[in-house]
């Protein structure tokens, strides 16, 4: 892996030094305590190829992404799974929590069954937004093969209204528009829409930030480009130092960066719906 990734060879001895370096550096970035509170959290899996036992195999790299108060980035953590299992992202979130993290408000994640049962179990003090990119790739699953683009097209400007009230209101319409040529679609839409639209209670500002995991899957585009060299991991614990690796160097850009975006819409926007409330 090395020479393919560097370019040149290097001796085992030179590469058993460097993996043992690389690998006090990358637990304690694993292991890290998680002072500060995270009002967002992202969820994501992707899949790559190991080989264990002789026999090449698909498994999980689980990555979780926070945004604090501060209004910055921090990928939290990221392990290896055999599968996304509700067991599986238990345990990760599990993790999450003994390290410390508190004050999660909203995760984003898709609707993978063991996923959406572990954050209920895990973090059921968090609201859920559903992706909705995710779910408008999973309605094509319930349009004939044949069909015209402008049925989902209006169906995703709904995630570009500034508030819950004209979501519904087009909503509505786009139902009574579609629903006698797209029958399953629209039944299917009706019962499974409510979860994306989660992130309507945030302030306005932040929606194109949380609406989506589409900030993970830029992480996870580059993850590709540099697994994509190796293909095939001698082992978990390879493919686990490659891409806790690149989470480092993603996490250090990301804290040199400009904030990601400005918490105090947060925090205005809590004090108005609690005078609201009044």
């Amino acid at each position: 892996i090395t020479e393919e990734l560097c370019g040149h060879a290097f001796s085992a001895s030179s590469i058993s030094a460097i993996n043992k370096r690389l690998d006090e550096s990358l637990k304690a970035f694993a292991e890290r305590p998680l002072q500060e509170p995270f009002a967002y959290l992202i969820l994501d899996a992707r899949y790559e190829k190991v080989r264990e036992a002789g026999i090449v195999m698909s498994q999980a790299v689980l990555i979780a992404v926070g945004i604090d108060w501060d209004g910055r980035r921090q990928i939290l953590a990221v392990e290896m799974a055999n599968r996304e299992s509700r067991s599986a992202w238990r345990d990760f979130l599990v993790g999450l929590k003994a390290r410390g993290l508190k004050g999660v408000e909203l995760v984003v994640s898709d609707d993978h069954a063991g996923l959406v049962a572990a954050i209920g179990e895990v973090i059921p003090e968090a609201a859920w937004q559903r992706c909705y990119v995710h779910f408008l790739r999973n309605a094509l699953d319930h349009l004939p093969r044949k069909h015209g683009d402008d049925c989902l097209q209006e169906l995703r400007w709904l995630y570009d209204r500034r508030d819950l009230a004209e979501a519904k209101a087009d909503l509505a319409a786009w139902l009574s528009k579609w629903s006698a040529r797209y029958p399953r679609l629209t039944t299917w839409v009706e019962e499974t829409i409510e979860y994306t639209l989660t992130f309507f209670r945030l302030p306005r500002q932040h929606h194109k930030h949380l609406k989506s995991t589409n900030m993970l899957e830029r992480l996870n585009e580059e993850i590709r480009r540099r697994t994509y060299i190796v293909r095939i991991f001698p082992n978990s614990q390879s493919c686990l130092r490659l891409v806790r690796a690149l989470a480092v160097e993603t996490n250090e850009n990301w804290m040199e960066a400009n904030r990601y975006i400005n918490m105090d819409d947060l925090r205005e926007h809590k004090k108005l719906t609690l005078r609201q409330a009044a």
